[in-house]
């Protein structure tokens, strides 16, 4: 499954986040496209974890919002 997020996270974020995800088992794969205008957050993961990875990158200061 691959979930897709528009965020502000910026490059200098990225090994952070990358850290606060790493918690979560369900994550194949994470990736970023920076130079998206809406800096997209792409994870490959074996269920629906949207709600966690918003919560989680909100606690972190971020805004995310998932695509559909």
């Amino acid at each position: 499954m691959v979930l897709v997020f528009k965020t502000n996270i910026e490059e200098k974020q990225e090994k952070q986040i990358r850290r606060v995800l790493s918690d979560f088992k369900e994550i194949e794969r994470i990736n970023f496209d920076f130079e998206d205008c809406d800096n997209i957050l792409r994870i490959e993961s074996t269920s629906n974890i949207s709600a966690k990875i918003i919560n989680t990158v909100i606690k972190n200061n971020n805004f995310i919002e998932e695509l559909h």
